[in-house]
């Protein structure tokens, strides 16, 4: 039996176009779309109409930076796969991307193994994995070449965070190398974690324990050093490089001017780098704890560089590096010593709202909206046309949104597992009412009908920017 519905009366918006148009859904897909009130658009019959009338029509949300149930510093990101899933279909995002996790000494396999037996049969929308490489050996390096053959097509190195996921020059060169030989791409945080660790020892020694200090000692300048290696040994091995969570002007100085050569380099940044600042880490009474994570947030001199290079496609995606911990008894785990502090903010339920804001606001188009937050993840991780879009043969992952809503986001009413906000009390316009994946309402007028379970694993392409 097939299922069809129709969505009816809606401004569709895709990374190109803009239309009024009703989209014709059959067994999970898309099969037609056609400018409303036209006779093509007037033959399609289904057994469910959606009224979009006054909403747009948006694909879904692609957050190509996730960490459900992350270990780090000694506890777990406090989403699992099935909170956390359910928390972005909320937020209109039907599409993750997580971090699978290779510990040092073990094999890239288990790692991957693991984070399915996490996420299977938990989640609520569809999911893929990238895979962080701990530790390059020989073995992990033919490994690589094997996951890229099954769908696990990006692999996550660190310059920061010596003892536990670091990787020195020779290593990522390596590694950069092999994915330049099986089409992989590399994905770096890029922090000189060294360096920060001798800043980070000498502040505590000082006595310069609060929250603030993890934005000082993680200097800008020592993001665009990394950034400019990452860049350079990326250009030796002659591999594609992607650098996650840009957050300083100076690192995106970097990628820009590796862009203006022609090199194969990306770059994405997130809502908290464009939102919020060191002003955050500095609130008194420890509530700075809440705001820190890495890349740490910037003095807001910062965020108008980030808007630019995102206008002018100097960065071209933006993903939430989602990894929440509850400030009770998570993030206190660092009071006395910011360095024990765990890093991470809650963030896959706001992306897509908050660049809205930026569209009110005058900083982004719509279109430019939904190239950062869906089309472009989806063709960076090699999930385009499937999703990212709007077209016959895409999968039905389709959002009705409000425009002219208005909410204040805050941790009452948030769907996270954490228990507070990171923009707690901000007013924003536009709202998601009702969220499709593959066809199958997951959000409803605003009300949860999705499961866990509905989600299913995604086998990627490789970076369709290289094709």
């Amino acid at each position: 039996m097939s299922s069809r519905t129709v969505v009816r009366g809606g401004l569709v918006i895709t990374a190109s176009d803009e239309l009024h148009a009703d989209v014709l859904i059959e067994d999970g897909r898309i099969a037609a779309l056609a400018a409303s009130g036209t006779p093509a658009a007037e033959a399609f019959t289904a057994e469910r109409t959606l009224d979009a009338t006054g909403k747009y029509v948006l694909p879904g949300g692609v957050d190509g930076h996730t960490h459900m149930e992350m270990p780090f510093g000694g506890t777990y990101a406090s989403d699992t796969f099935e909170t956390g899933t359910r928390a972005a279909a909320w937020g209109g995002t039907t599409t993750i991307v997580d971090f699978a996790i290779q510990s040092v000494g073990g094999a890239l396999r288990e790692g991957l193994d693991a984070w399915h037996a996490k996420a299977e049969g938990n989640c609520a929308i569809d999911y893929g994995f990238h895979m962080i490489v701990s530790d390059v050996t020989e073995d992990t390096l033919k490994e690589m070449d094997l996951l890229v053959d099954e769908g696990v097509t990006s692999f996550k190195q660190f310059m920061a965070y010596p003892g536990v996921f670091y990787s020195d020059d020779g290593q990522i060169l390596r590694a950069m190398q092999r994915a330049a030989g099986n089409g992989g791409l590399i994905m770096m945080h890029a922090e000189n974690g060294i360096a920060i660790d001798v800043l980070v020892g000498q502040a505590l020694a000082r006595g310069d324990t609060d929250p603030r200090f993890h934005g000082e000692v993680r200097r800008a300048l020592l993001e665009a050093e990394a950034t400019h290696r990452a860049v350079r040994l990326a250009q030796v091995a002659g591999a594609p490089l992607y650098v996650v969570h840009v957050s300083a002007r100076e690192a995106l100085a970097e990628l820009a001017r590796a862009r203006d050569e022609g090199l194969p380099v990306f770059g994405e940044t997130c809502p908290q780098y464009l939102f919020l600042s060191t002003d955050n880490l500095a609130e008194p009474d420890f509530e700075g704890a809440k705001y820190v994570c890495s890349t740490p947030l910037r003095p807001r001199e910062h965020q108008a560089a980030l808007w630019r290079g995102l206008r002018t496609d100097d960065l071209q995606v933006v993903s939430t590096d989602h990894c929440p911990f509850c400030f009770t008894g998570q993030k206190e785990l660092g009071r006395g010593d910011f360095s024990k502090i765990p890093n991470g903010l809650p963030g896959v339920e706001h992306r897509m709202d908050l660049l809205h804001q930026a569209v009110v606001e005058g900083r982004l188009s719509r279109r430019r909206w939904i190239e950062l937050a869906c089309a472009a993840p989806a063709r960076m991780f090699g999930l385009y046309p499937r999703k990212g879009t709007l077209a016959p043969g895409s999968d039905a992952d389709l959002v009705l949104y409000d425009p002219h809503a208005e909410q204040v986001l805050s941790a009452a009413s948030h769907h996270m597992n954490v228990d507070y906000s990171a923009y707690e009390g901000r007013r924003i316009t536009g709202r998601v009412d009702t969220v499709l994946s593959r066809g199958e309402p997951v959000v409803t007028e605003g009300q949860f009908t999705g499961r866990a379970g509905h989600g299913r694993y995604l086998p990627r392409s490789t970076c369709q920017y290289l094709d």
